[in-house]
């Protein structure tokens, strides 16, 4: 892997203002410091440039890996993940309740992949929700 430097760690952090760019859990909150994430994994010719780094919890990152694609349970198609620098949040979620709901095919593949709505993560999610401290991105 490629060493990433502080300044451009910085700044990942910073356009994401601390939170995971695919769950929205705040680093504040988090057990784990969030880990800055190759969108597209370098084995599969991503960068280590700022147009492909993204901050991502920890729970997120290791479900996600190094994919870059999975199947739509919807269609049963091989579509490409959210990507954060490509895609707006808003466009492709929404936070009901505590609930991340997909809008788009590769938002449905994302929340799969990545287990954003698994029982736990839901109920950590819907006390952020309910303090506001976790706020949906406009």
């Amino acid at each position: 892997m490629t060493y990433i430097p502080a300044a451009l760690r910085r700044l990942v952090h910073e356009r994401a203002g601390g939170a995971c760019e695919y769950c929205l859990a705040p680093e504040a909150t988090a057990l784990f410091a969030h880990e800055v994430d190759h969108v597209v994994a370098e084995k599969h010719g991503g960068t280590t440039t700022e147009d492909n780094l993204a901050l991502a919890c920890a729970a997120c990152n290791l479900h996600k890996g190094s994919d870059i694609g999975s199947i739509d349970p919807a269609t049963g198609e091989l579509v490409p993940l959210f990507h954060p620098r490509r895609d707006r949040w808003s466009d492709a979620f929404q936070l009901v309740d505590a609930r991340i709901v997909a809008r788009t095919a590769a938002a449905r593949a994302t929340v799969r992949l990545l287990q954003l709505n698994r029982p736990e993560r839901v109920a950590e999610r819907a006390v952020l929700v309910a303090a506001a401290i976790l706020l949906p991105p406009g």
